[in-house]
Parts: C-alpha cells; structure tokens; sequence
C-alpha cells in the first residue's frame, strides 16, 4: 500500500533530480494522501473542505495545491494515521518552556528519514566509520525519560564515527533542569585541542557563538582543532539578547579561533513536524533534497509565489506515514532561489530563511535553549 513511498524515501542520490525522481515524487505523495484520508479523521476532513482528491496531483506543480496543516497545529493537537502500538519514537519540539509538538514516528518513518541523513552525511563526506573523534554537543544532555527532538538528533549524529569522548555543553543539573556549563565546554575544547582528534561540534549555534567570543576575549587564539573537524549546527540564530546571529561572522570566528576551515562550517534546519534534513552546501546554501518540495507563500493571501520574493515556507513529502503531516506550512520566513545562482556543484533549487513570524509565545527550542544564556 506504500510501496511508492518507501521506494521514493530509499532514493541513493540526495540532490540528483530527474524526471523519474520527480514522477516518483507525485506517485508517492498520491499514497500518502490516500493513506492519510482513510485513517485521519481531521486529514479526511480537510481534504473534503479543500474539495481536493488525488486526481488533482498530475505534474511537480500540483504539489502546491495539497493542502497543507499549519506547523503550530502539532503545538496544541494530537494527531495520529497509525495506532498506539505502532508508535516507535514519540519526539516533542521544545524543551523545558515553550508550547510543544508532539511529533509521533512508525519504524519506517523514523528509518527512512534517518536513511536521508546517512544518504547527505555519506554525499558530503562526513561518514567516516574509521575515524575517531571527539564531539562538544551544544544541546540537553539526555534525561533518561527525554522525548526532546533536538537532543535526539544530535546523539544520532554523533554515530557517524567511532567515538572518543562526548561532551553536553548544556549539563542536567539535579533538579531536573539543564545549564549551559561554559568553563566545562572552554577546558573540553583545550582538551580535546591537546589530544589532537578531529572534533564535530553539533547543536545549537548561540552557545557555541558565546563560546567563541568567550575564547576571543581570553586571547585564546592558538587553540587549533585538527583540520578535519566538523562544525554542524542547528535551531535559531538569536543570541540570549534575542538579537540575531550573524552566521558569516561565526564561521569567521570559528576559523580564526578554531583553525576550522569554511568548507567544514554547516548549518542544517529541519523540525520535528518536518524531518527531512536541509543541509547547507559549500556555500552556506540549503539546497533542496529530492525527498521533498518547498513552496514559498504569501504571508496574507498563502498563495505560492515562486522564486525571489519572502513568505512563509511551505514543506512537502510523503514521507511520513505515522502522521498527515505531509504539506506542512510553517511559522519560519523564506526565499526560494534557483539552483543555478549558487556556484556549488549542486543543480537543486534552494531557499534561504528570512527570520519567523508569529507571537512571543510560539518559540522554538532553539529559542527556549538560549534563555540559559541569561544568568552570563
């Protein structure tokens, strides 16, 4: 019954584009509304409202039409097309403040869309099962009963080498709650600097932009880490000020403190409403997968508006089975650029993300994270 849509998530190539991929592409988005329609009520529902069948789905342009279910939903929502038993991974979007998703995966899903990330790590020349290497996660160091999204991801990063030593910058303290532990994560560094492994640094970038301005301002700046380290971060760029990050000036920074070099600087964006990974090119670009489409849409009439012009982003794949989270329209602010106006070796189209709408409330983790930058 999904037979399009495990055989489209098994596709080798992330960025190789054809006619075949894209006709794969409507052929498993056909399964997946049909599969949703008969086992979500709201899904059937929504469907039904937007007089909308799969009949409508004839070329890659269609893809837009789908309707789509607003990210923000998942925050206040339970919504499920499989039932309890079947659920394998229960992940939710925020940490300890903030509304929460609550983001339900099958086997498959959860398998599959971790296939995209060994299918990107292994293009991009990150998965290096020989290599060992010591890791600084700027995340939740995991609670035994953590359900956290962004925690899990970093620790399933992490299995792309042999491991060393793993440090949580953001420690568990003993009521329950984390703190960002900067003395610990400046003594890892020059730690792991003396040992002389590659380091692969992952996690949210506001910490490790305080960080490097801590070492900056120490005169710490011989401290090299072996050039074939990884920086791959991911969440916000908002400092605890809640001014933005500027990401240019970081992998500045990270190079000139850190002896890091540009191509080996990435920032990756995805959400638990949304898994697949988006992960930047040598560029800096978020080129995108085959395993899904974006559409950019305008902030009032949500209409889609093509390339060059700022609206909310708009994520679609059948990916996932476990939830009708197929066309999924989030609070975050995009540009879709043509692949061609990026000098990287990849044709795929890219977006760049142009800040969140939205109210104070509705905050990402990212955002929740770095209030734990306040007390410094």
């Amino acid at each position: 019954m999904i037979k399009k849509i495990e055989e489209f998530c098994d596709l080798p190539h992330p960025y190789q584009l054809n006619e075949q991929t894209t006709q794969l592409m409507l052929e498993a988005m056909r399964e997946a509304i049909i599969w949703h329609q008969k086992r979500s009520l709201l899904y059937g529902r929504l469907m039904a409202a937007k007089n909308f069948s799969v009949e409508h789905l004839k070329s890659s342009d269609d893809l837009e039409k789908v309707p789509f279910i607003i990210a923000n939903f998942f925050k206040s929502n339970v919504e499920k097309s499989i039932d309890d038993e079947d659920i394998y991974l229960h992940l939710t979007s925020s940490g300890t403040t903030g509304q929460k998703s609550q983001i339900f995966f099958d086997k498959r899903t959860i398998t599959q869309a971790q296939g995209m990330v060994d299918k990107i790590f292994t293009y991009y020349g990150w998965n290096n099962p020989e290599q060992e290497c010591n890791y600084l996660l700027y995340t939740y160091a995991p609670k035994l009963d953590s359900k956290l999204g962004t925690a899990y991801t970093d620790n399933f990063l992490c299995k792309y080498t042999k491991i060393k030593n793993v440090f949580y910058a953001l420690k568990l303290t003993g009521e329950g709650e984390h703190k960002f532990d900067l003395f610990g994560t400046l003594e890892i560094l020059h730690k792991y600097a003396a040992e002389g492994l590659p380091v692969r640094i992952f996690g949210f970038p506001a910490f490790f932009y305080f960080t490097l301005n801590e070492l900056k301002k120490g005169g710490m700046i011989d401290l090299k880490l072996h050039p074939d380290s990884l920086v791959f971060l991911g969440g916000g760029w908002k400092n605890n000020q809640k001014s933005s990050i500027e990401k240019s000036h970081l992998y500045f920074l990270a190079n000139q403190l850190l002896g890091i070099p540009d191509e080996r600087l990435r920032d990756g964006f995805g959400s638990v409403e949304h898994c697949i990974p988006y992960v930047e090119c040598k560029n800096h670009k978020f080129h995108i997968p085959i395993w899904s489409k974006v559409f950019i849409r305008d902030v009032k009439t949500l209409q889609s508006l093509g390339y060059g012009k700022v609206g909310y982003v708009n994520f679609v794949s059948p990916y996932i089975t476990s939830m009708p989270a197929i066309s999924v329209l989030m609070q975050d602010l995009g540009v879709l650029h043509r692949g061609e106006e990026c000098s990287c070796e990849l044709s795929a189209d890219y977006f760049e993300l142009a800040g969140r709408a939205g109210i104070s409330k509705n905050r990402s983790c990212a955002v929740a994270a770095s209030e734990l930058l306040n007390e410094f």
